[in-house]
């Protein structure tokens, strides 16, 4: 159990708590009095209002126990989450201590600890003083990150002064262990260079000069190594530093103890190993030195998004126009934005006209044209024209913050595969620790003469090549790569289990209406019996439906104003029950409605019979229009198909996926629809509540199932799916149900989105084989298995390069997702 609150220096007199489910002044006194009674409580100041408890503290005092007495008093405590950047992680088994501190603390319900991002995600009611404090008593250290900020400047800095700092390093390491590496090793290499060594310096010299080199680089660049790992092993939590300093110190004890007391070893064992200890460290450095540079490059797409935020507005204020910090923005002021402008934050146009390219949001590379009224989006970039907009949204309520916060959380996400690499990772170490060990007491009991040399050089071998870095990187930044790359082609992964759940799925089902379609109907079919002109009957059939509300009617008044056609006025209109509507215009009767209503007026369809078949076939509903008792015009009206819908359901296919459509549309119109699209499946006339039980049955039938919807009615069978994927407008992106969110209206974006989901798991798969097959294989070498058959040993210098080599290999296979081309082309 953790210490009170007390006992942690960073702990505040007074605590805040948020209260869900208070409704009356008598819910205040309720939750007063339930608090109060726990230890540790001094004053406490509930408010109803804002729902939250104000707590001076008292003494010893447990959050877990705060939240445990408003519980029991009938109301609940909303987990929070709380993110912390963490300094001082190497490897897979450093993420395993953090996350084991982290759920100790009372009050965390979820701790996810990621070393790629070298960040923590922690859910619960525990206090961020007590989860600061564990991080630290754990060997690491940690800070509170502002969840609504995206400014990367700091973390950016940050990395780079880290790259800076390795760099520096690194290079003092080489040139100190250069010498070293050419006194005891060209000996062996070049012709004559151990003659020419006795003859001047003497070998005594030789090693004095190796000696003072090599403690250079252990306790100068390489002193990290020490300062993190040798109290690790006290702690008895050893990390992957623990493995460097215990090999690396091993050597140059040695190595000192036969330069200066070479009467304490046995005969025929005093040797020195201090190439050994300064190669080591300068090869481990080049693999930190590269690593932090993949590292930097797996979160470019996160900087990139944040770099798509515009610094400054121009906000009118008092009658003129005056550039502001992006921060003093508020909702209601009016923007202005000039040519070729980074649009600032969210909001609706008032005045002037353009095309924005909203290619960063959607995917679409056409700019869309903006009117009064409009809907405008930050960091969508202005083209040619000014206009000025209403602020509707700034700060973290923008789309670009909300994209930003989405890709941040998947790529700081677990997968379900990574819980089988912490479970190893953990023992890992102290595994290879024991190993060592073991192969140091075989060699020295059963090894050949000089046996304690080969003792030492095989256990140093084994402590160095046994290096759980690639395994903990293997999946993160596969995740971080892969989630960003889907940033950049419009799809977001706002749940990283996503990534793997969707590689599974068997059947896509999808929504029609806004999914496969528009959305919205359009008229779509306007054919003249002779004698008419289309632009005279369209407008006198708008003029007539602009009396009426039914989307029908406002698809075809739109279809007249988007062929800029004048309405004339009307005298009279009536509505037809169950037939159509009628109206006068100009002393002349117009009568629109079925072909009943035609039938009842005593004219004859016969001459659009064609026509009229074709419309069913294809699921609409043809309407005739009747002008001056004559008749002159079939008309349909439909939904559209989204053009970009037969080539998602192509690629679908090409996948190997069946598709299936649900929708509460008429079963005639959805079979035609599926007939033109190739759709396997048809589910049609289905209420809002019977899509999740459809979703089930097909689930049943088929196996894993991914739903695509509009994110909104369709919210129940999103959650129901095994991944639920929303289709988003590009300004209504937040949609809590689904775990993948296309910014684009298109569908494309899903089997774009499960071959990513594919391509990185396959990713993750290659690197998680290599860095456990790597182990699995070099460890027994290190361990001399193949010196009896073979003479084959493993100089600790080729296992501290292959060491290096391994998690430079793993992210240089993350990093090619970069370069994934998606499926299909919006």
């Amino acid at each position: 159990m953790n210490a009170p609150l007390k006992d942690h220096p960073r702990a505040a007199a007074t605590l805040s708590l948020p209260i869900e489910g208070m409704t009356c002044a008598s819910c205040v006194g309720r939750v007063e009095a339930a608090l109060r009674k726990v230890a540790g409580v001094g004053k406490v100041n509930v408010n109803l209002a804002t729902e939250r408890a104000d707590i001076s503290v008292d003494g010893p005092l447990d959050r877990a126990a705060l939240a445990e007495a408003v519980e029991a008093a009938g109301y609940s405590v909303p987990s929070t989450v709380m993110e912390l950047s963490i300094d001082g992680m190497t490897c897979a088994s450093c993420v395993g201590r953090v996350e084991r501190a982290l759920k100790a603390v009372p009050g965390v319900t979820e701790a996810s600890v990621n070393l790629a991002t070298e960040r923590a995600s922690i859910r619960g009611a525990a206090d961020a003083a007590a989860l600061l404090a564990a991080v630290d008593a754990a060997g690491y250290t940690a800070r509170l990150i502002d969840r609504a900020a995206f400014d990367t400047d700091e973390a950016v800095a940050k990395k780079q002064a880290e790259q800076a700092e390795l760099r520096r390093d690194l290079i003092l390491a080489a040139v100190l262990t250069l010498p070293v590496f050419v006194l005891e090793m060209g000996s062996h290499l070049i012709p004559g260079a151990h003659e020419l060594i006795m003859a001047t310096i003497g070998m005594q010299w030789n090693w004095y000069i190796q000696f003072a080199l090599t403690t250079l680089v252990l306790f100068v660049p390489g002193i990290r190594f020490y300062q993190k790992g040798i109290p690790a092993l006290f702690r008895l939590a050893p990390d992957m530093n623990s493995l460097v300093a215990v090999g690396t110190m091993a050597a140059y004890a040695y190595s000192v103890v036969a330069t200066f007391a070479a009467s304490l070893l046995p005969a025929g064992t005093v040797n020195v190993y201090y190439e050994a200890a300064a190669v080591i460290v300068t090869l481990i450095l080049l693999g930190r030195f590269l690593e932090a540079r993949a590292k930097g490059r797996t979160s470019e797409a996160i900087k990139r998004l944040v770099g798509l935020q515009a610094k400054t507005a121009r906000v009118r204020r008092d009658g003129k126009a005056v550039e502001i910090a992006i921060g003093e923005v508020v909702p209601g002021d009016l923007v202005e934005v000039r040519p070729g402008e980074r649009l600032p934050v969210d909001g609706e146009v008032v005045e002037g006209e353009s095309y924005v390219d909203e290619s960063m949001i959607t995917g679409e590379p056409i700019p869309v044209a903006k009117k009064a009224g409009s809907a405008v989006v930050g960091g969508t970039v202005n083209q040619n024209g000014a206009f000025a907009f209403t602020a509707t949204a700034v700060g973290a309520a923008t789309v670009l913050s909300q994209i930003i916060r989405m890709v941040e959380e998947a790529q700081g996400s677990k997968l379900p595969i990574q819980a089988m690499v912490d479970k190893v990772t953990m023992w890992f170490v102290p595994a290879v620790i024991a190993m060592a060990a073991a192969t140091f007491v075989a060699w020295f009991y059963f090894g050949p003469s000089p046996a304690l040399t080969f003792a030492l050089v095989n256990a140093v071998a084994v402590l160095i090549i046994a290096c759980p870095c690639a395994m903990g990187l293997a999946t993160p930044t596969s995740i971080m790569v892969g989630t960003g790359r889907g940033a950049e082609m419009g799809v977001l992964f706002r749940k990283g289990e996503a990534l793997q759940l969707l590689k599974d799925a068997k059947v896509v089902a999808v929504d029609k209406t806004g999914t496969l379609t528009e959305g919205r109907p359009a008229l779509t079919d306007l054919e003249l019996a002779a004698g008419f002109d289309r632009a005279g009957v369209l407008a006198r059939v708008a003029a007539v439906e602009a009396r009426s509300e039914h989307p029908i009617a406002r698809a075809i008044v739109e279809a007249a104003e988007a062929d800029g056609l004048d309405l004339p006025a009307i005298d009279s209109f009536e509505s037809v029950t169950g037939f159509g509507v009628a109206a006068t215009i100009g002393g002349e009767r117009i009568e629109i409605g079925a072909d009943r209503y035609m039938t009842a007026l005593g004219l004859d369809v016969a001459q659009f019979a064609e026509t009229a078949a074709r419309l069913g076939d294809e699921g609409k509903s043809p309407l005739y229009a009747a002008i001056g008792g004559k008749l002159a015009a079939i008309i349909a009206v439909a939904d559209p198909i989204k053009e970009t819908t037969p080539r998602a359901i192509a690629a679908l296919h090409e996948l190997g996926l069946k598709v299936a459509m649900i929708t509460g549309d008429n079963a005639r119109t959805a079979h035609a629809i599926a007939r033109r699209l190739g759709i396997d499946e048809v589910v049609a006339e289905v209420l809002p509540e019977g899509k999740v039980e459809t979703v089930k049955r097909l689930k049943a039938a088929h196996g894993a199932l991914a739903f695509v919807g509009d994110g909104i009615n369709d919210a129940p069978a999103l959650a129901e799916a095994d991944v639920g994927i929303a289709i988003g407008t590009g300004t209504d992106i937040a949609v809590e149900a689904a775990d993948v969110v296309l910014m684009s209206g298109s569908l494309v974006g899903v089997p774009n989105a499960i071959a990513l989901s594919r391509g990185t798991i396959r990713n993750i798969k290659q690197n998680l084989f290599w860095a456990f097959a790597y182990n699995a294989a070099l460890i027994p070498v290190a361990a001399g298995a193949l010196y009896p058959a073979f003479g084959i040993l493993l100089s600790p210098i080729f296992a501290a390069g292959a060491m290096a080599l391994s998690s430079v290999f793993v992210l240089g296979n993350a990093l090619r997702l970069k370069w994934w081309k998606p499926l299909a082309e919006a």
